[in-house]
């Protein structure tokens, strides 16, 4: 009885996992799980044993005591693409994670080299947009992070600095390239800062170059919320950059859409229905048999 129980809640998280999936078919840039199971503990009725004089040996024989929940893990794999015609949206195409943090650039000040103080996240949810000031941000606030320059040689010893993605007021015929240089038309009296490119012969203007980031492990990181996922220690270290080369290109007007394949979802759905089913059904089975050995007596 206790481990048809066991199985009853193993069951239901998975049932849980694949229910969160379906809930975020439609969500930007997000991830599917999947749940999977291990056995619990055996009781030994009877050891194994070696051949002998007397005997050719036998096998252990013992009995499960159930089952819990081995794995929970993310499936780092790209989702479709769509495309939206947006300047300020953006997906990768290839491998790593867009940088966002919260931090307190100067008002007026395009592209300080100032990284946000505190612990940056990664997202593939590529639906930018700007705040009051100009700076290029996530829908939930947190700063797009970006570099003065490229950085795509994959080197973690290349020190290329980190900055805010500026757009100026009055900024006209913004572009995402794929090197992941936001581009722009500047207004009148402009003035590019020191620490980016000159603005060009085209008279277009760069922004800051979108950074991104890779890991030893992606499916190590862990979810935060809105689309946000945190490094951990089983993740590794991030080695960061600019798209192409040794990272994924952005395509800008595109977003990356959830990878949840519904198909598999509700077959995993009915498995879990069934898993379910079955072992509240040995509950059942396990109470008839207690009922019959109690009326022995009559």
């Amino acid at each position: 009885m206790y481990s048809a129980i066991s199985g009853l809640k193993t069951h239901q998280i998975m049932l849980d996992v694949t229910a969160n999936d379906l809930a975020n078919v439609n969500t930007v840039g997000f991830k599917a799980s999947r749940a999977t199971f291990r056995d619990a503990l055996s009781q030994t009725q009877r050891a194994g044993s070696a051949a002998n004089a007397a005997s050719g040996g036998y096998n252990a024989a013992q009995v499960g005591l159930g089952v819990t929940l081995g794995s929970i893990d993310n499936l780092i794999s790209s989702g479709a693409f769509q495309s939206t015609g947006s300047a300020l949206d953006v997906a990768i195409q290839g491998d790593g994670w867009f940088r966002v943090g919260q931090g307190t650039p100067v008002a007026g000040t395009p592209a300080a080299a100032v990284p946000p103080v505190n612990q940056l996240n990664y997202t593939r949810a590529g639906n930018f947009t700007r705040n009051d000031q100009g700076y290029l941000i996530t829908q939930d606030g947190y700063y797009v992070m970006g570099k003065v320059g490229p950085d795509n040689d994959g080197d973690a010893g290349t020190a290329v600095a980190d900055c805010y993605i500026f757009l100026p007021p009055g900024a006209t015929d913004i572009a995402i390239g794929q090197d992941g240089a936001v581009s722009f038309v500047p207004p009148a009296g402009y003035v590019q800062p020191a620490v980016l490119p000159p603005i060009g012969a085209d008279g277009r203007a760069v922004g800051g170059y979108i950074s991104v980031a890779k890991f030893g492990n992606e499916a190590g990181l862990q979810r935060v919320t809105s689309n946000r996922w945190s490094s951990t220690p089983q993740a590794g270290g991030e080695v960061d950059g600019t798209p192409g080369n040794a990272y994924g290109q952005t395509i800008g007007g595109v977003l990356e859409m959830s990878n949840v394949d519904m198909a598999s979802e509700f077959t995993n759905m009915i498995t879990a229905q069934r898993g379910f089913q079955a072992n509240s059904r040995v509950i059942s089975t396990s109470d008839e048999m207690l009922q019959d050995l109690v009326n022995l007596k009559r």
